[in-house]
């Protein structure tokens, strides 16, 4: 077995193991090693089919292996599930009569004083009966709901009610506008952990520089010695130390990529003046050399355009020099005869027809070189702006967390990006047992929270100006994930 393919699935299984561990020990008595060996069975059992059955695995027993391990898998969860209590109310956020999510609590917040009742006679009179009439008020281990009837436009509602409650509490709560599974908006008052916590900001500002720059320079060298092997001299550094600079070929256009990426999102976020770290990369020793770069966002988006601006602001400006890097890395690429071997991650010997995008680019660039029986062989420049056009599918990915999963919330709301994010899973699952090669990346999209955290205001909606570019950046993906019909690639020849 290809030693980082086993890196690979070793760090796939510690990843379910720590969200298990994370999202459902607290609701179920089902021991969370047996839930884990559940869902990493469809896995193993792909293990132990290709070393039988080699490179034709057999796809009707994997998809069965999948559909029943997810079966078991819910069956022992609601086997074992424990009773809503406080504290199991305070982990999930949500409501357990209703199911609204509406924050993550943590042991701190819990300790901040309640409100006693003149505060809440107080807080009534925050809700003008003309802006939100006040029915109820609720009061959750980790919120305060605040339950009525939406009399005026919902960007007022929020900014006026909002403003009254800051005079009355100050920056004690974050105040939450969101809509319930029914459709009702109301408030949530979350206590804000910022409130508490200590001055330190330029010390914590150096440390996160520090981290920042030790990850860049450690990313710098994994993905310059895998640029390294990419070009094929790895054996040949010893002798001819100078020949370490044709890895810059591969990773100073891959950090460029990554890199702007994360700026993207992270001055959109400065922008809506909303807390963020610095870019952090993640080096690893194998393959590609990188797992990618993240940011870490630690304040809530104000609201679902701030949401939408801020998420794809990172894949917009990392395919803005994606495109011009695979552009140039192509032209330098050379068509060689299709083999056996020829896939999406052999960059020896790349097929690009996989992907609709990738295809046009690579037609494009090589012309009358690349028929219907050539593979590319991918200069590192070539190899790294691919790897940028990944990133870029993979983030636009309408799940969870994702920039994608970001976007389709802002535009639709939560609950409908949650059954959107439920949909993609699966065609990319089925996409994923046509395509092999993608079937690591789909499991990895199962094992992903469905939802995201809600934004301060989100009720209000989003304007047609960032409805139609949420639309692009679907057709982006779509692109991308595609393969090139056959009319086309007969036309192309290709």
């Amino acid at each position: 077995m290809d030693i980082s393919l086993l890196v690979l699935i070793i760090l796939v299984g510690a990843f379910t193991y720590v969200i298990l561990k994370r999202r459902v020990a607290y609701i179920t008595k089902t021991p969370v090693w047996l839930l884990w060996l559940v869902l990493m069975m469809p896995i193993l059992v792909s293990l132990g089919l290709s070393v039988t059955y080699g490179d034709r695995l057999p796809s009707l027993a994997i998809v069965g292996v999948f559909f029943g391990s997810w079966i078991l898998y819910l069956v022992l969860l609601q086997w074992g599930r424990k009773q809503p209590s406080v504290a199991t109310s305070q982990v999930l956020g949500e409501n357990s009569t209703t199911g609204e999510v509406v924050a993550t609590a943590t042991p701190e917040l819990s300790k901040l004083r309640p409100i006693d009742t003149t505060e809440e006679s107080n807080l009534r009179n925050c809700f003008p009966w003309s802006v939100y009439y006040l029915e109820k008020i609720e009061y959750l281990p980790q919120a305060v709901l605040c339950r009525g009837k939406l009399r005026s436009n919902p960007e007022q509602a929020y900014e006026t009610i909002t403003d009254n409650i800051k005079k009355l509490f100050g920056d004690r709560f974050f105040i939450i506008f969101q809509e319930s599974f029914s459709g009702k908006p109301f408030f949530a008052l979350v206590p804000n952990p910022q409130a508490q916590q200590a001055q330190g900001g330029k010390r914590e500002l150096f440390k996160e520089i520090q981290l920042s720059i030790i990850l860049l320079l450690l990313t710098l060298f994994t993905t310059t010695w895998s640029g390294i092997e990419i070009n094929g001299i790895a054996d040949k550094i010893q002798s001819k130390p100078e020949l370490i600079a044709q890895g810059f070929l591969y990773s100073l256009p891959l950090l460029l990529i990554l890199g702007i990426h994360e700026l993207g999102h992270y001055f959109s976020a400065k922008f809506y003046q909303m807390k963020v770290t610095l870019p952090l990369f993640f080096p690893v020793p194998f393959f590609l050399g990188t797992f990618g770069a993240f940011i870490q966002m630690r304040s809530p988006a104000p609201n679902r355009k701030a949401l939408f601006d801020v998420s794809i602001a990172g894949p917009l400006a990392g395919l803005a020099i994606t495109l011009p890097v695979i552009w140039f890395g192509l032209q330098q690429s050379l068509a060689i005869p299709l083999s056996e071997k020829s896939g999406i991650l052999n960059f020896d010997s790349f097929n690009p027809r996989f992907s609709l995008l990738v295809t046009l680019l690579s037609k494009f660039c090589l012309g009358s070189q690349l028929t219907s029986q050539m593979a590319i062989d991918l200069h590192p420049i070539a190899v790294a702006g691919y790897i940028g056009i990944l990133v870029t599918a993979l983030n636009l990915m309408p799940v969870g967390q994702l920039d994608g999963g970001h976007i389709v919330h802002a535009m639709f709301g939560q609950k409908a990006a949650a059954g959107i994010g439920q949909i993609a899973r699966i065609l990319m699952l089925l996409l994923g047992f046509a395509q092999q090669e993608l079937l690591l990346w789909a499991l990895l999209l199962l094992f992903m929270p469905i939802s995201d955290e809600p934004a301060l205001n989100d009720v209000s909606e989003l304007d047609n100006r960032r409805d139609f570019l949420g639309l692009i950046s679907l057709i982006i993906l779509a692109s991308i994930l595609i393969p090139v019909p056959e009319a086309l690639r007969a036309w192309l020849n290709v």
